[in-house]
């Protein structure tokens, strides 16, 4: 896993009405999804809780500490984890709420309005 710049994303991301859609719900610690742009255009794009320990730590303890830094002043970190973009954020798990506020950050992160931007979830 290698951080990921907010500003080596495709420029749609910043420029246009963004959805991220979950692939198949909630469930766990590790949640794919995809990013879409109004125009159709697509980037494969995951959440990671980096909190999960069992049966095996996640990321290693520097990395985690550095997700959990960069969660305290409000912003979030973007890492690449086989060869798709994965936001990391504090926690075990997911919900709907820090879904909304993991995008939100993203959206801030690379420039754009996060008004313009949307979540569908699925049920599981």
């Amino acid at each position: 896993m290698t951080e990921l710049d907010p500003f080596d994303l495709p420029d749609w991301v910043g420029e246009n009405d963004v959805t991220w859609t979950s692939e198949r719900g909630l469930s766990g610690h590790l949640v794919a999804g995809t990013l879409t742009a109004e125009s159709g255009a697509r980037l494969g794009c995951d959440l990671l809780a980096v909190d999960q320990a069992y049966p095996a730590s996640v990321l290693d303890e520097a990395t985690r500490t550095h997700v959990h830094q960069t969660w305290r002043h409000g912003q979030v970190l973007l890492i690449t984890r086989d060869g798709r973009a994965t936001v990391a954020a504090p926690g075990t798990s997911w919900s709907a709420d820090s879904v909304l506020e993991v995008f939100t950050r993203v959206a801030r992160a690379v420039g754009a309005d996060p008004a313009r931007w949307s979540v569908r979830l699925g049920l599981s």
